[in-house]
């Protein structure tokens, strides 16, 4: 998929990394903190919220409200609490 973007070497480290947790918990490395490209620390939160409000084959949709919450639990573990604060700033002016 990434071949039609130009320059698309200088993103596969941030995709690759996207699942990755604060904690070192994540996958495909098991890198923590500051280990993980910045980028793959933002995509990380944004793909989580996508994914949980977005209706699924295999289930429903949740609320933002909800999914605001879930993110605000997993700050510190899963997501970095900075990035998490900042997006949460963000999403509650939605």
């Amino acid at each position: 998929m990434l071949e039609a973007v130009e320059n698309h070497n200088s993103i596969i480290p941030i995709i690759a990394a996207h699942h990755e947790q604060y904690d070192g918990k994540g996958y495909p490395r098991g890198l923590k903190d500051d280990s993980i490209p910045p980028g793959s620390r933002i995509i990380a939160i944004a793909d989580t919220f996508d994914a949980m409000t977005t209706k699924r084959v295999y289930r429903d949709a949740i609320t933002q409200k909800a999914a605001i919450k879930e993110i605000t639990h997993c700050s510190g573990t899963q997501f970095d609490p900075e990035i998490a604060a900042a997006f949460l700033e963000i999403a509650d002016s939605l």
